[in-house]
């Protein structure tokens, strides 16, 4: 494994940004692409009508069967039933004429009342001058015979039944094809009515007359009811996830059309999924590529965290495609996936910033793998969930320096996760019962207690395997029984207290910039371990002795207090402190010169080359190795002031600034001009605070 990560630095060890960024997203775009190709492409069939399905196939689009919506509507509309238009004209034509017929008839019995009675003959000779010439030549004058010779008051009271038997006959339409049945009604409506035979008979006669057609074909209304007809037919639609064939099931030609329709029998344009995906893929590592980009500018961005974020990657992604193999027997096995373990890592390890970044981007990975592999559609409560899910753990996780805050975050994530399955249970139109919300809340619970397990899990190996440095661990190195710290405590005690003064100093100055007051503090504990190898030669442990350097050259002296940097870094990298440390130890006096010992030389009257008494650097590369630079300095400079003051203080604070300003210190921080000035004043602050003044107490003589 050691090797295996070796390799990897040294392929990603790079002052090129396309080797430490760019390859292992590249990678990571990869991975993404295989692991979810399988949820976006269409997997095609070799199957032949009238085969026996060998499994269940279901749609993976939503599209129109225009086919099967034609027919649809093609039956619509041939149900749709032929509109005809009733003549009014002519039921109004036809019982007036029966009228004219009664007052005519009427009209001559009131004459043969009045006169001398007319014969029937007569009678029916007058009623045909008098009448139309249609009821004349379509009636009989045999009727007429038969109606004179009706009573009146038969004639009258069947008259009216008559009337309104034909009137109600034609108003409901009479059409050619029905008008047999038509006139079978009039018929029945006299046959069952109280008349007697003799008038029934008669009136019977007069029903061919009467009943007509007068209910005609319109064409428009027709026409208009089949559109009708034919807008309400709801097309029918093959929606996604539908099955189309079970398992078993003969293909029959219905079938086998759906099968072709859906493109789950065509064999080409499989590669427009892939290159959808890919896409999309990119689109989502550009976002990730950005983040790291900003962070490698401000020189937050190390090779062990590019790849501590494609691995972390990998693992949360590769959970998410095992659960999701499991979709079929658990519909909500999302629920389970400890999707937050990524983030906590990120957040632990890297930055809270690129943790919600990533959050986002693993939900929507997600809402992809859960689809249940169907190509062109999203899990929205798998996307809901997730970041939900993990958004609450990272806010919820704001004290990374207490790994029990860890196990706080989890009882918070367990409550947001139940209350984001209750949202599900409570707007689903389906019915469910308390035990589906028990298990489903079990699923979220359980969910957030694995991701802190394996959070805590995996941290030491991100933090070992890839020395990435985390808050946890600068904890764990600040241990006064850390045995380099206790080391400093027993052969230098001095240096011990100075270090715990320059910690002091450091961390509130790195506060008040923005910068890892944390790592100030540790590396301010380490960054003078190398006078454990000379404890005598450095004046803060000079207690009770002579000073050796007074028994030897200026030179000499240089060499030993020069070499607590170099013996100080080898002691650490013996430790195997993490690289952040060692880099303090080594830069906290970047290359400046042993002042004091250079000018002892000048005054022994000797050629002096500068460079043998200046320390070998590197110059400060991080803001905290700046910060600690100037704490140093002034934390020593200070002490050794016999009265020190407010403005003695300031003083000291502004030239040793000053001076390192001038001899090029900084010139390899990001720091500003603007941090350079909040440090002198958070440290004078601070400094002032130490050293006050105080009450001189009288003894006992006085």
């Amino acid at each position: 494994m050691k090797n295996f990560i070796d390799k990897l630095f040294s392929i990603f060890n790079s002052e090129s940004k396309a080797i430490a960024i760019y390859l292992p997203m590249f990678i990571l775009l990869a991975f993404i692409f295989v692991i979810t190709i399988n949820n976006v492409y269409t997997k095609t069939y070799d199957i032949e009508r009238f085969d026996r399905a060998k499994e269940t196939i279901r749609s993976p689009i939503t599209i129109e069967n225009e086919v099967e919506t034609d027919r649809k509507m093609r039956e619509t509309v041939s149900n749709v039933v032929d509109r005809y238009t009733v003549s009014e004209e002519i039921t109004e034509e036809q019982v007036g004429l029966l009228e004219e017929l009664f007052d005519a008839i009427e009209t001559i019995e009131k004459e043969d009342t009045n006169k001398t009675p007319i014969s029937l003959e007569d009678k029916t000779t007058h009623l045909e001058e008098i009448l139309s010439e249609e009821l004349i030549n379509e009636i009989d004058e045999v009727v007429f015979m038969q109606l004179f010779r009706l009573d009146v008051k038969d004639r009258t009271k069947a008259k009216k039944t008559f009337i309104q038997s034909v009137e109600k006959t034609l108003n409901n339409g009479v059409r050619i094809e029905n008008i047999q049945s038509a006139k079978e009604e009039v018929k029945s409506i006299l046959k069952y009515s109280s008349l007697d035979d003799e008038t029934k008979d008669a009136f019977k006669e007069l029903i061919d007359f009467s009943v007509v057609e007068n209910s005609f074909f319109d064409i428009e209304k027709t026409m208009e009811a089949r559109n009708e007809a034919a807008s309400g037919v709801e097309p029918v639609m093959i929606r996604s996830g539908d099955i189309i064939v079970r398992e078993g099931q003969i293909v029959t030609n219905e079938i086998y059309e759906e099968l072709q329709l859906v493109g789950l029998l065509n064999r080409g344009n499989q590669i427009l999924p892939a290159i959808g995906l890919l896409i999309f893929a990119t689109f989502l590592l550009s976002i990730i590529t950005y983040e790291l980009n900003r962070l490698y500018r401000r020189q937050h961005l190390t090779p062990a965290k590019t790849i501590a974020v494609l691995f972390i990657s990998i693992i949360t992604i590769t959970l998410m495609k095992i659960m999701s193999l499991y979709t079929d027997q658990l519909q909500s096995v999302f629920l389970l996936v400890p999707v937050a373990t990524g983030v906590l890592l990120i957040r632990l390890l890297i930055y809270e910033r690129l943790a919600i970044i990533l959050a986002i981007v693993y939900a929507i990975l997600g809402s992809i793998i859960f689809n249940g592999e169907i190509p062109g559609s999203l899990n929205i409560e798998s996307f809901l969930y997730f970041i939900f899910f993990q958004l609450a753990g990272i806010y919820l996780l704001r004290d990374v320096r207490d790994r029990m805050s860890i196990i706080k975050t989890a009882f918070g994530m367990a409550i947001i996760n139940v209350m984001t399955i209750m949202f599900f249970l409570f707007l689903s139109f389906q019915q469910y019962y308390f035990i589906d919300f028990i298990i489903h809340a079990s699923f979220g619970v359980a969910a957030a207690i694995l991701s802190v397990v394996l959070t805590i899990g995996l941290m030491p190996f991100f933090e070992t395997g890839l020395g990435i440095l985390t808050d946890s661990k600068l904890l764990h190195l600040a241990n006064p029984n850390q045995p380099l710290l206790r080391k400093i405590l027993q052969d230098a005690p001095g240096t011990y207290h100075h270090s715990v003064m320059v910690a002091n100093l450091s961390e509130t100055a790195c506060e008040a910039i923005g910068a890892n007051g944390l790592l100030a503090r540790v590396g301010s504990y380490y960054h003078d371990i190398g006078k454990t190898v000379n404890p005598y030669y450095f004046i803060e442990n000079q207690v009770g002795i002579k000073n050796p350097h007074d028994f030897i050259s200026a030179k000499e002296s240089a060499e030993i207090i020069i070499g607590h940097v170099t013996n100080g870094a080898e002691m650490l990298k013996k430790e195997q402190l993490p690289k952040e440390i060692i880099d303090i130890c080594l830069q906290h006096h970047g290359t400046s010169l042993v002042e004091y010992f250079y000018r002892m030389a000048e005054k022994e009257g000797k050629q002096v080359d500068e460079a043998d008494f200046r320390y070998p650097g590197p110059r400060p590369q991080t803001k905290e190795a700046g910060v600690i630079s100037i704490c140093d300095a002034t934390e020593a400079a200070v002490r050794s002031l016999d009265e020190p003051s407010n403005e003695k203080i300031a003083n000291i604070v502004q030239n040793i600034v000053n001076n390192k300003l001038l001899d090029g210190q900084f010139n390899e921080t990001p720091l500003t001009i603007k941090e350079i000035h909040t440090i002198r004043e958070t440290v004078c602050t601070t400094l002032q605070g130490i050293f006050h003044s105080r009450i001189q107490y009288p003894d006992k003589e006085e």
